[in-house]
């Protein structure tokens, strides 16, 4: 299962290198929010989502579990 925030980086082809710099994050750290092993601020998931033009909210960078489904759940 991916989160809604790498799920969106990988559809608009960008590397994680890409995204850190254009939003001011250690690649690290936008690495472990991705993986939803870290959670990350209000802040930094405002500029994620202004990054990607809306298309992904704050709450589905905040809360990755409540959008991820796994791949019974797509089937």
């Amino acid at each position: 299962m991916q989160t809604p925030l790498r799920k969106m980086r990988v559809e608009k082809k960008l590397t994680i290198s890409e995204v850190a710099l254009a939003v001011q994050c250690d690649v690290g750290n936008l690495s472990r929010i991705e993986r939803g092993t870290q959670i990350t601020s209000l802040e930094m998931a405002e500029k994620l989502s202004r990054f990607y033009d809306g298309m992904i909210t704050e709450m589905q960078i905040l809360y990755p579990q409540r959008y991820m489904k796994s791949v019974s759940d797509a089937a």
